[in-house]
């Protein structure tokens, strides 16, 4: 599998994974290391750099990248604010842009975010804006200076996998940036086929930290995220409507005997 590059930095794992709903923080280094991840997201408002124990970064390995995201924002200055916070508190320049003013179906307000994208841009963060999948929209956070878009599969943890799979599809195939789909993926299968679709990564959060045994999921999601990566390179099999034979249907026992 090729290294995947985001902001100047190359990445061996393209499968991202988040650090909410998990049973307890301890459980997070076992979980990072089955998946393989190198880029782990948190809300900002999870960091307690005054709590040891209730700390999050205690529990993420020191070579993985922090991807901070700015979840809780509900606009464009919102989320600059959170993002240059999070800057301040020595997280990085890596940011997750979140702006989400939709309390029921938690879906993300592109608009503002790509006022956000275009400010933090500017300032030389890395932004990785989360988006309802819209080829206009992600055309225009290209513009705005984003290093990858994160369209989602289906509303933010829902766990039913890729209900926008045709819109996601066109930004993959419009779109020179990475494209990673973020959100909804509830299975491992539904990662392998993302990245059959030609996504550059996946970010999954809560169907790693709920199912019953996080880590073996975490390792499950990994595996997936290799086929489907492999699958996509070795060019899919063309798909028929009506049966074709594995082997030839005429000759050998309907030859006519001479």
């Amino acid at each position: 599998m090729s290294k995947l590059s985001i902001g100047g930095v190359e990445l061996k794992s393209r499968l991202f994974i988040g650090t909410g709903k998990f049973p307890n923080h301890q459980i997070l280094p076992e979980v990072i290391q089955a998946s393989e991840s190198q880029v782990i997201t948190m809300a900002i408002r999870r960091v307690n750099l005054d709590s040891k124990e209730e700390n999050i970064l205690e529990y993420i390995p020191k070579d993985c990248i922090l991807l901070p995201n700015t979840s809780g924002a509900r606009n464009a200055q919102e989320a600059v604010r959170i993002a240059r916070l999070a800057r301040a508190m020595g997280l990085g320049n890596w940011i997750k842009i979140e702006v989400i003013s939709d309390n029921k179906y938690l879906l993300p307000d592109n608009a503002e975010t790509i006022k956000a994208t275009e400010i933090l841009a500017k300032e030389g963060f890395v932004v990785l804006p989360y988006m309802s999948p819209d080829l206009m929209a992600a055309k225009r956070l290209v513009d705005a200076g984003a290093a990858a878009v994160m369209p989602l599969g289906a509303p933010i943890g829902t766990n039913r996998g890729l209900k926008t799979k045709e819109l996601v599809q066109i930004i993959i195939n419009e779109i020179d940036l990475p494209v990673i789909v973020d959100a909804g993926i509830g299975k491992p299968s539904e990662a392998a086929e993302a990245m059959e679709m030609g996504a550059a990564a996946v970010l999954v959060n809560t169907a790693i930290a709920t199912a019953e045994n996080p880590v073996q999921m975490a390792k499950a999601f990994s595996l997936a995220v290799k086929a489907g990566y492999l699958a996509y390179h070795a060019k899919l099999a063309e798909q028929h409507q009506l049966a074709q034979p594995s082997s030839p249907l005429t000759g050998f026992l309907y030859e006519e005997v001479r």
